[in-house]
């Protein structure tokens, strides 16, 4: 009877590992019908995932009950999953490097950072609640948005003579489509705050100023693009938080180590940034992060917080150093990052600097000039939570 019992409990699990990656209760998305459904909903919660990966059906389930609890309380989101390994157009589309990966998408634009939280279906139920949220903030006055205003963070703030037409439906468009990125929204409807039609400032943190949009307010690429490239900034904090994310991205750091208090490295850094490689913003990801919080990257690197502020180079193979007289020099930060990519740094690591003439022998202990390994690259996302596809930049 136990052999029996033990035979069917064999054949039951035998049969299970045949049942589909996508299950019923979520909507099944393929190469055909994806941009069909997805644009017709608000809100679309994607799971990009394959049969053979077990976090992919680990997650099936869950996702499955999130689907099934959710879908009177949010009749206008769609909660829909993707077998990548049968659906490769969609796979190259969004660019999926791992199992599962979970996007979501606003009337059908895909939204830049992807989900990392908890797998639940609490936890999903939170994310897509707060993302149901409207990003805009209502004001009916110039003072009202003073008053309101929170200094710390990169403001927007719009005025439109009505709660209607193209301008004011391409404003709601983009700041759903940033809402994730930290910045604050705002608008003011009528025509006592829009005497001689649209207009729109950004408001900066750093108080430098506001600066008034003189584009097309019905072209929505345009306006998209000039609030994302002052929503999100060339020089971020990286942070504990954030970095599988920016490590995913797969762009070499460039980072300044300084002590959280260090105001004047920060902008000396951020300024110089700015002023010297801000073409190579597709390149290298410029961040600073907290020496005390990072110290582990600064041990491999043979420095303490004593040693801050640091500007170092993590291309996800080796970590390089910029030597401290360099820092705030005039050229410096562009060579260094030129240096990178013409493989200069690697080079002169491992065979030590081209003479540009004869230089004396020392006696002694040889320097090493190995590079310390990179650090960074061990926060890319873990093999505990994802499936990694094959990427060479990581």
């Amino acid at each position: 009877m136990r052999r029996l019992s033990s035979m069917l409990s064999v054949a039951l699990l035998s049969l299970l590992s045949l049942v589909p990656y996508c299950l019923a209760d979520a909507v099944v998305l393929t190469d055909a019908n994806f941009d069909q459904l997805v644009p017709s909903k608000q809100l679309s919660f994607v799971v990009f995932g394959a049969e053979w990966c077990p976090w992919s059906r680990k997650i099936q389930p869950i996702f499955a009950e999130a689907s099934e609890k959710l879908k009177t309380t949010f009749p206008n989101v769609l909660l829909g999953t993707v077998d990548c390994e049968r659906n490769p157009d969609l796979t190259r589309k969004f660019q999926i490097s791992k199992y599962p990966t979970l996007k979501l998408f606003r009337a059908g634009e895909m939204v830049k950072k992807e989900y990392r939280g908890q797998r639940s279906v609490e936890a999903f139920e939170k994310y897509l609640t707060e993302e149901m949220k409207s990003a805009v903030t209502m004001i009916n006055s110039q003072d009202e948005f003073n008053n309101r205003q929170n200094k710390e963070k990169n403001a927007f703030v719009a005025y439109f003579p009505q709660a209607a037409g193209a301008e004011y439906d391409v404003y709601q468009r983009v700041t759903s489509a940033l809402k994730s990125y930290g910045c604050e929204f705002y608008l003011g409807i009528g025509p006592q705050v829009a005497p001689n039609g649209p207009s729109m400032v950004f408001v900066p943190s750093n108080n430098d100023g506001p600066l008034a949009f003189s584009g097309s307010y019905q072209d929505y690429n345009f306006v998209k693009e000039w609030v994302t490239d002052k929503c999100i900034p060339f020089v971020r904090e990286i942070t504990f938080e954030n970095a599988e994310e920016l490590t995913e991205e797969g762009k070499p750091f460039l980072i300044l180590f300084r002590m959280p208090e260090d105001k004047a490295s920060e902008k000396v850094f951020t300024e110089q940034v700015m002023r010297e490689v801000s073409d190579q913003r597709n390149f290298i990801n410029c961040l600073i992060a907290d020496g005390q919080k990072f110290a582990h990257p600064l041990h491999h690197l043979g420095k303490t917080v004593k040693d801050l502020p640091l500007v170092a180079i993590d291309s996800f193979r080796h970590m390089y150093l910029l030597p401290t007289e360099k820092f705030g020099q005039n050229g410096a930060i562009r060579q260094f990052v030129q240096d990178l990519h013409s493989g200069k740094l690697h080079d002169e690591f491992h065979n030590g600097p081209k003479p540009t003439e004869a230089i004396p022998q020392v006696h002694g202990k040889a320097d090493n000039t190995q590079p310390p390994p990179s650090v960074f690259k061990q926060l890319k996302p873990s093999d505990n939570r994802y499936s990694i596809l094959g990427r060479d930049e990581l």
